[in-house]
């Protein structure tokens, strides 16, 4: 077989219509456009949301609330999550992601004082809540923050 001798099966690239081509073939006079009114014009394109000059539904809306430029989001890590670790560890950014805690090692981690920590640990973290930096320091553990990048 040679590509020249390749063709589609039957019936599977039905014809494109043909519009315009006389009242017989059912498309023809408007093509299937109505009759009158901007789209049935050449170049008759309505714009997205536009409502034919009524008050589109986006501005008739009332709008509460705004988005800040600057994003102050952080992964939160609760204190009891951190047992995984073994005793003397040092935790960082990358190992709270080895370990399923965090999304991402990238972004700002904050440690919140949720639960006990038996462990005595190594933690750097962008921010800590008050809470949580007592129970590490009561734990025998040192709380390390590091400076987030803007």
């Amino acid at each position: 077989m040679k590509l020249n001798e390749l063709h589609a099966d039957a019936g599977s690239r039905p014809a494109r219509k043909r519009k315009g081509q006389g009242i017989a073939s059912g498309n023809g006079k408007t093509a299937g456009r109505g009759h009158k009114g901007q789209k049935s014009r050449t170049g008759g394109k309505v714009a997205r949301g536009f409502e034919g000059g009524q008050m589109p539904l986006i501005r008739r809306v009332p709008k509460r609330g705004f988005t800040p430029l600057k994003d102050n989001d952080y992964q939160v890590v609760n204190l009891e999550r951190l047992n995984v670790f073994d005793d003397g560890a040092s935790v960082d950014a990358a190992a709270l992601y080895e370990a399923g805690l965090v999304r991402n090692a990238v972004d700002r981690i904050k440690l919140l004082g949720a639960g006990e920590l038996g462990k005595k640990l190594t933690i750097s973290v962008t921010a800590a809540s008050a809470q949580a930096a007592a129970k590490v320091e009561a734990a025998g553990g040192t709380l390390n923050l590091t400076a987030a990048e803007a």
